[in-house]
């Protein structure tokens, strides 16, 4: 009987030390009760309890978590219906408060974020609820780790995911949208239009000015043209005259050397100019325009009287010789 006994015991003992060494694992904690009260929180790691009288009563991740909170409707401030779901990430960070101060932690939760999306989508009209989520899930963060913290829960994150219409209102909603894509568009085309006409217009103001400016500079062009020429022209007549000028100086001067050495080249001379003078007569005489012409009536006899001088002397050489 004795083995038996022996058997029994080391069974026994056995499973007396099998429930009384236990392992929490790295990111969990668990809280131990000695008869019905609390008695502590076992950390991660090899942890021994008093056989029978401790009991591990709560063990628990205290590791970020995701709790889904479900769809809802709400009613927005001017009485449209919607229907929300969100998502909350949160962590245990007192294991005490979040097993004594709260039965079923994750229940309590959800029907508190379910209160406050309730609250918050009351206070918006429907175009904020789209324009706002940022702001809401920021005012939901604050007044949930405010509610949550006596239950030893940190609330990190909360996302609003979806926030959609009844089908009536989307089907409304899809109409104005419609319009003011259309009431957009015609303003852009209109727009357009009137863009395309300024500057169509510009084109030909701009295109008239030019024009102008381009008459303008070939006016100019044309008069400093004409100004160069008629001094060009002036440079030249009064170069021509000059030279002129100079001829006839010449010409006085070869002749009044003719005259001081052969007396007859004075009349033969006075013949010349007579000649001139009655040859230039006729030529004005032929042109189409019309012309006065003065001649000192007394020159002429003067002239012809040289000329009869000339004649009759060289009449008198030819004999004499």
């Amino acid at each position: 009987m004795e083995p038996l006994y022996f058997l029994i015991s080391l069974i026994f003992g056995g499973s007396v030390l099998a429930g009384s060494v236990k392992v929490i694992n790295q990111g969990d904690e668990a809280l131990v009760e000695r008869l019905g009260t609390y008695e502590r929180k076992l950390e991660p790691g090899l942890q021994l309890l008093l056989p029978f009288f401790d009991k591990i009563v709560y063990k628990q991740t205290i590791r970020e978590r995701v709790l889904d909170i479900p769809p809802q409707q709400c009613i927005t401030r001017d009485n449209v219906t919607i229907t929300v779901d969100a998502v909350v990430y949160w962590r245990i960070v007192d294991m005490e408060k979040a097993y004594y101060k709260v039965e079923n932690l994750q229940s309590a939760m959800v029907n508190l974020v379910l209160t406050q999306i309730r609250s918050e989508m009351g206070k918006l009209e429907l175009d904020e609820t789209f324009t706002a989520r940022a702001q809401i899930n920021e005012i939901l963060l604050r007044e949930l780790d405010i509610s949550t913290d006596p239950w030893g829960v940190k609330v990190t994150r909360v996302e609003l995911r979806d926030i959609v219409p009844s089908h009536a209102v989307q089907e409304s909603m899809e109409l104005q949208m419609s319009a003011e894509r259309k009431k957009r568009a015609a303003i852009l085309t209109s727009e357009g239009e009137r863009e395309a006409a300024v500057n169509s217009a510009r084109g030909k103001a701009d295109a008239q000015i030019l024009d102008a400016e381009a008459r303008q500079k070939a006016v100019i062009l044309g008069a400093e043209a004409e100004q160069k020429a008629i001094i060009l022209k002036a440079q030249a007549e009064r170069q021509q005259r000059v030279l002129q000028a100079h001829a006839i100086a010449e010409s006085a001067e070869i002749i009044g050397e003719k005259i001081r050495t052969n007396p007859d080249a004075k009349k033969a001379i006075e013949v010349l100019l007579a000649m001139g003078y009655l040859d230039m007569g006729a030529v004005i005489g032929q042109s189409d325009s019309s012309k006065v012409m003065f001649i000192d009536p007394r020159s002429i006899p003067a002239t012809f009287e040289g000329i009869r001088s000339i004649v009759a002397d060289n009449s008198q050489n030819s004999q004499t010789s």
